[in-house]
């Protein structure tokens, strides 16, 4: 049941085949005569003896446009594989290195030899010691044991929304108009019982090409089910029959954060709206950070993974609510690091786009690049000429950074420094969200109270 309410050349028919040959040797010298005598359009009489001929520029001709068009995104296409193919090859040299030196660090501690020996005798206990040192990219690795990791299983996410009260049928929802999309799926604003909500309707090919679909949809609902914050979007409820009903109902929100701060549309240099004043900017900040502290301070531990300002939404009174629990991920005390690249480019901190191990001091990161942006006003990089694999390059190989806000008046020293801080490639360096928060209160007070 479905629930959703609601043939010739380009440049004119080719001359005729049979033409007299003698006429056509006649015709030619007759042209040159008049074009000898007269010029090119020396004289009107030789100029208007000719029939009325409209010529179209080639460079005007739609076809050739949509042709140069389709050539200059293949061109974009080469390049951006050709960075990726770069990036690939150096994070490919990278974990070469870094097996090398795991290679060599056995060989010293000596146990290479009960590595190689153990597949003679099978399988061995792991080691007690299950921590990753992640505070000094210079530091020796200390190597885990098998990490437990959170699995949320579809039948017990399901088993605890029917216990809980937040199992949904497709049957409770009117579907409005689409309010917007992601990589995996349609939102829409809909009524739920009366109640204004939004439903992120996952796509169905999504789970069809995906064999982790449904373990993606599952960890998303076990994560947003737990919270309960005033700056964490609020789960309402669940569609959980994929593919085709894979819902996600949540409280209904008007704007995001990124539209609330440069506008609707894609990336651009001028600005589409006033910037919003800066006691406002730094409001939503440290409502973010409120948020993260929340997050961080779960146990297990709710890493993020990809804070940007269109996964935050703001309500009719402009407070933030973080949403798109979709790349987060549960780190208990037992786990020290977690590895694997996600999240989005711009805001992705130097060790996950290395593949490298990392905790939630990814999330600190991406704070300082959207922090910034608050603080600017600018997109993240917009003033480079790269595109997001280029940018993730330069991140890693040349520490760029977005570039900062003007302190002419000598106001934003502090949140200048707190950026710093935060996105600083050393992942021990980075403060706390709970560090943040108390800095952006203070700060806060000093600036506008």
């Amino acid at each position: 049941m479905n629930y959703f309410k609601k043939k010739g050349s380009i440049f004119g028919p080719p001359q005729s085949a049979k033409t007299n040959s003698s006429s056509a040797k006649q015709v030619v010298p007759t042209n040159i005569a008049t074009a000898t005598s007269t010029g090119c359009c020396q004289g009107t009489d030789g100029c208007s003896s000719s029939a009325s001929v409209n010529v179209v520029p080639m460079n005007h001709h739609p076809m050739i446009s949509k042709l140069e068009q389709q050539v200059a995104e293949l061109e974009k296409r080469v390049l951006n594989e050709t960075e990726l193919h770069i990036m690939h090859k150096k994070m490919m040299e990278r974990t070469q290195d870094y097996l090398g030196h795991c290679l060599q660090v056995a060989q010293d501690n000596g146990f290479l030899n009960l590595i190689h020996n153990s597949k003679d005798i099978g399988p061995q206990p792991c080691p007690p010691s299950s921590n990753v040192a992640t505070s000094s990219p210079n530091a020796t690795p200390q190597f885990p044991a098998t990490q437990p990791h959170h699995s949320s299983d579809l039948a017990a996410v399901t088993e605890q929304a029917q216990l809980n009260g937040w199992y949904i049928h497709p049957g409770e929802i009117e579907i409005d108009e689409k309010i917007g999309q992601g990589s995996t799926a349609h939102i829409y604003k809909g009524t739920w019982h009366g109640l204004e909500v939004a439903v992120k309707c996952m796509y169905p090919d999504f789970f069809e090409t995906n064999d982790n679909g449904v373990a993606f949809f599952a960890q998303e609902l076990d994560t947003l089910r737990r919270q309960r914050h005033p700056y964490i979007l609020q789960l309402m409820g669940a569609c959980l029959d994929p593919p085709n009903y894979a819902w996600v109902v949540t409280e209904f929100m008007s704007t995001t954060l990124k539209e609330w701060l440069h506008g609707p549309g894609n990336r651009r240099k001028e600005r589409m709206i006033p910037l919003p004043p800066l006691k406002e900017r730094v409001a939503r900040a440290l409502e973010i950070a409120l948020a993260m502290q929340y997050l961080h301070g779960q146990r297990p531990m709710v890493i993020h993974r990809d804070l940007k300002p269109s996964n935050i939404f703001l309500d009719d009174a402009m407070h933030v609510r973080v949403a798109d629990f979709g790349h987060a991920r549960f780190l208990s005390d037992e786990e020290k690091a977690l590895t694997g690249e996600t999240g989005t480019y711009v805001y992705m901190a130097p060790e996950v786009i290395q593949c490298e191990p990392y905790n939630e001091k990814c999330d600190v990161y991406s704070f300082g690049i959207l922090l910034n942006e608050l603080i600017t006003g600018d997109y993240p990089y917009i003033e480079k000429d790269y595109g997001p694999i280029k940018i993730a390059m330069e991140v890693v190989e040349e520490n760029l950074r977005p570039k900062l806000a003007d302190d002419r008046d000598g106001q934003l020293g502090e949140l200048i420094d707190l950026i710093c801080l935060s996105w600083n490639a050393d992942a021990s360096v980075r403060p706390s969200f709970a560090a943040i928060t108390s800095s952006l209160k203070a700060l806060q007070n000093r600036l506008f109270y």
